[in-house]
């Protein structure tokens, strides 16, 4: 069957076998950023943003997608020129195995789409269907909060210690869980 579909920002035509997920479709030609973690939705390991909501690409199937505006990893930022929540993960050293984090990183960019200002609370919560094996989740939520200062033209962090003048919450990208692992 013929799916077409807007694919980070370009219109692209796909050959996909009527069973085919979304993110068979995708991984098949060479969006690999989605990783197949469960096959059920319950992972987050494959969300992508579809129509502008994060959607698990392993239960939506292919034909579903036709037509959609569809946005993964790829299209996000570069290796030489990272976007604001990309930059925050590396900053905040967010990243154990990636694994997890393209699919973290879709549904950060779809929450800070629908709320630019989000509290740690609303973070914790936006980001609840994707999981993550290696942290306790603190530096992604503080990864998180930091790209929305970054996004609200708040200053940047960039040296892993200091704090924010806009909110003083703290960056530290150096003391684990800080007991709060959750």
């Amino acid at each position: 069957m013929n799916i077409e579909l807007e694919l980070n920002g370009e219109v692209k035509k796909f050959d996909q076998a009527k069973t085919d997920s979304l993110l068979d479709l995708l991984r098949t030609h060479g969006y690999t950023g989605a990783k197949r973690g469960c096959d059920t939705g319950a992972c987050g390991f494959c969300t992508v943003i579809v129509d502008g909501e994060p959607r698990n690409s392993c239960v939506l199937p292919a034909a579903k997608a036709d037509g959609a505006t569809v946005e993964t990893i790829e299209g996000l930022g570069s290796q030489s020129d990272l976007h604001p929540i990309q930059e925050a993960f590396v900053d905040n050293t967010a990243l154990q195995c990636g694994f997890c984090i393209p699919g973290m990183i879709m549904r950060s960019k779809a929450l800070l789409s629908e709320n630019p200002d989000p509290s740690e609370a609303e973070v914790r919560e936006g980001l609840s269907e994707n999981l993550c094996r290696c942290t306790g989740y603190k530096k992604i939520v503080e990864s998180v909060l930091d790209a929305a200062d970054r996004m609200n033209g708040d200053k940047a962090v960039t040296d892993g210690g200091t704090e924010s003048e806009s909110n003083g919450r703290s960056q530290n990208g150096f003391d684990c869980c800080g007991g709060d692992c959750r």
